[in-house]
């Protein structure tokens, strides 16, 4: 089984780029987490987790994003390509299952499964 990598290519990085998906407002929510999108015209989709300021520590953040990636990564083959997402967590869940069906509601409101 080939191990499946997260490249740099389909991360948001820029502060621009992550500006223009919240200016977008084009959102859909779930409990616990909002999925903000926007068209990017590429053949692959760029990803990029957020969390309120209040979101515990540091450590607790990047526990965090670290599932959310994960969940995303398992399940980006199966979404539609060229979009630019902000994935905003709200509730300190770090159960990767809870994650995963955040992840999978938020995709399917928002059309992209």
């Amino acid at each position: 089984m080939k191990i499946q990598g997260f490249p740099s290519r389909e991360r948001l990085k820029k502060n621009e780029d992550i500006r223009e998906v919240f200016n977008s407002k084009k959102a859909v929510n779930c409990s616990g987490a909002k999925l903000l999108t926007q068209l990017n015209n590429l053949p692959y989709n760029r990803i990029a987790f957020t969390f309120p300021r209040k979101f515990g520590n540091a450590v607790t953040r990047n526990y965090s994003r670290r599932i959310s990636r994960e969940a995303y990564r398992q399940m980006r083959k199966d979404l539609k390509p060229g979009y630019d997402l902000v994935l905003l967590a709200y509730n300190n869940q770090d159960d990767f299952a809870v994650r995963v069906s955040q992840l999978k509601a938020l995709f399917s409101r928002a059309g992209l499964l």
